[in-house]
């Protein structure tokens, strides 16, 4: 199929042109947030397609898969059809309900004609949908090969835009640790934070690509998720696959996620600081959280389950 689809969140879109349909992503003059076209710092195949809005009023498309609620919008503009009545469409949900959580009303509820596909259960669980159909297809892993060394007794962590999102990223949680325990972030945005948490510079790491981000976590002895109220982050994930050992919040989809002895998840920040300075002790500990790890999350976040997931979709929305 020839899939319309933006370019918005790099870890799950990188997963997405994986799969064996042409990819068609916008793409603007100065790649701001409505046209990125292709990744900057992912590889992605020939099949990802670039394609000015000049060139979208003649693409041939068979299906559109939305993101963001003005891409409704952006798409009638730009190819003079409308999603779900003209095109074959679809719409992804990756955010947790920023609105009262169980009460916020999803933007799509009072269409029929258009599935809701979220990327948790959690997700699906805490919007109202409303009329939407609604579908999960939960994330899948390019898998990086066990890069996990562990060699140095620190934590890392990946968060964009820390001072930003603020107690939504965990960014509290983070800084306060770090005046414990040696830890580590990843990012974009570290200069922010380097201003907010000058105890931590030397050790903040702006916006690497993504061959050498996952080089670089699998130096640390184990893998922090700080995050209070996500949809499930893809580094906690991709951290996993990679054989790291992983703490992070008992909260949103996480459980689900992180089973016993491949981590600790607890809302008591002392027993993950606990838990990090075992492992930061420990080396053949931390190696064998790190294992459970990476073996449950290839089995449940492999790539090849969801690419059949998504061609299932893309089949029943075009039939």
């Amino acid at each position: 199929m020839r899939v319309l689809i933006w370019h918005v969140h790099g870890s799950w879109t990188t997963s997405f042109v994986h799969g064996p349909h042409t990819c068609l992503l916008p793409v603007v003059e100065d790649r701001g947030p409505d046209g990125r076209g292709r990744a900057r710092t992912w590889d992605w195949p020939a099949s990802a397609v670039e394609l000015g809005p000049a060139e979208l009023a003649d693409a041939d498309i068979d299906v559109v898969v939305l993101q963001r609620p003005h891409e409704l919008e952006l798409l009638e503009r730009w190819t003079g059809r409308r999603a779900g009545t003209d095109l074959p469409a679809v719409y992804v949900e990756h955010d947790t309900p920023r609105g009262p959580a169980v009460a916020t009303r999803h933007p799509l509820a009072e269409r029929s004609d258009i599935p809701v596909v979220h990327v948790t259960h959690f997700n699906r669980m805490m919007w109202d949908n409303g009329q939407a159909p609604t579908e999960v297809v939960e994330h899948g892993i390019l898998d990086p090969g066990p890069l996990y060394t562990g060699r140095t007794a620190s934590l890392a962590a990946v968060v964009n835009e820390p001072v930003r999102r603020g107690r939504i990223a965990g960014t509290d949680l983070l800084t306060a640790l770090a005046r414990e325990l040696p830890v580590d972030v990843y990012g974009m945005g570290m200069d922010q934070l380097a201003e907010h948490a000058p105890h931590m510079a030397g050790r903040l790491h702006e916006n690497y690509p993504q061959e050498k981000l996952h080089g670089a976590l699998g130096e640390h002895r184990a893998y922090f998720h700080p995050y209070r109220w996500t949809s499930l982050g893809l580094a906690l994930l991709e951290a996993m696959t990679i054989g790291m050992p992983v703490l992070g919040l008992s909260t949103t989809e996480a459980p689900r996620a992180v089973p016993p002895g491949a981590g600790l998840l607890s809302n008591d920040p002392e027993a993950l600081a606990a838990q990090a300075r075992h492992w930061l002790n420990d080396p053949d500990a931390a190696a064998a959280a790190g294992t459970a790890a990476r073996e449950h999350a290839l089995r449940h976040y492999g790539l090849d389950r969801f690419l059949a997931d998504w061609d299932r979709i893309l089949e029943k929305v075009t039939a």
